[in-house]
């Protein structure tokens, strides 16, 4: 059987009634490949003039790699490095913490049209060589993320190589991340390159190994062979994993494989030392000393 677990999303919420679908960690999966956080945002509508409750303030990250994708909507991203990008659908945001990064995430273009927010937001842990490195913040688009049209799939690499293509993200472990668009009765092949792979359904409904996966349903398959997906219906899916690195400890927003280095991180974000995003730097995320 090809399919080892299937996960349920889980209500959360982010502050101000932002409810995002968390799927990764689960208690009995933690991690596909290096990827240790996935969280499904949406579908939600905001009309203009949403309050500032509804963003997310200031905060840190250490030892992972985030990834925003959007299908719909646009988020605002400051950095302390001192990057000030939008991301909008179809486009990439990888930012790598390394040693210690902060960030904020405002929906500014909600706040001033209104807006649609629909989207997925992953981390990918890094190997432990590079766990300290200097932060990195890129924005990829376009002809840096290949696409592919055929047979009723409609499809765009996210980050990492698969199906002969390669994504121009620089990531820091094999692994392959991917979006696709399905109309009905549609089927494609999910590549059987890495030991660790699953399927998210975010709409729709597709089958795969005999087994039916909806709306907000992770599938996550063994290391075994090729797995064809059919569409019951138009669908959108996300199909990623790689290879594993090894254990990795989670507190709040920080990543590492030592226990001891999350209580550093936790410890500086208390003490204030740690920047925050270049023109955002007046509030900030308090470290949640009652964890979930």
């Amino acid at each position: 059987m090809p399919i080892t677990r299937i996960i349920d999303k889980r209500a959360r919420d982010l502050g101000g009634g932002f409810i995002v679908g968390r799927v990764l960690p689960f208690h009995a999966r933690r991690m596909v490949g290096p990827f240790i956080f996935f969280d499904h945002l949406g579908p939600l509508d905001l009309a203009p003039g949403i309050p500032r409750e509804l963003d997310v303030r200031p905060h840190p990250h250490i030892g992972l790699s985030t990834v925003t994708y959007l299908y719909s909507g646009a988020i605002t991203h400051r950095d302390s490095l001192g990057f000030h990008q939008d991301i909008r659908p179809g486009e990439v945001n990888w930012m790598t913490a390394g040693s210690g990064i902060t960030h904020s995430e405002r929906l500014e273009y909600a706040r001033a049209n209104g807006a649609h927010m629909h989207g997925i937001q992953a981390w990918v842990a890094l190997p432990e060589a590079d766990e300290e490195s200097t932060p990195t913040f890129h924005h990829h688009e376009g002809a840096d993320l290949p696409e592919w049209d055929e047979d009723g799939v409609r499809g765009r690499l996210i980050a990492g190589a698969a199906d002969g293509m390669k994504a121009a993200v620089r990531t820091h472990s094999p692994l392959f991340y991917q979006h696709w668009e399905m109309a009905a009765g549609a089927r494609r092949s999910i590549t059987n390159a890495f030991p660790e792979r699953a399927v998210y359904c975010a709409v729709g409904e597709i089958e795969l190994a005999g087994t039916v996966l909806r709306e907000g349903q992770m599938a996550v398959l063994d290391g075994g062979g090729a797995v064809d997906i059919v569409a019951r219906r138009p669908s959108t899916i996300m199909v990623l994993g790689g290879e594993p690195i090894g254990e990795r400890f989670l507190l709040w927003n920080f990543v590492s494989s030592s226990q001891e280095r999350l209580e550093q991180a936790a410890e500086d974000w208390r003490q204030g030392r740690m920047t925050l995003p270049v023109g955002d730097d007046q509030e900030y995320i308090p470290f949640p000393e009652k964890q979930a």
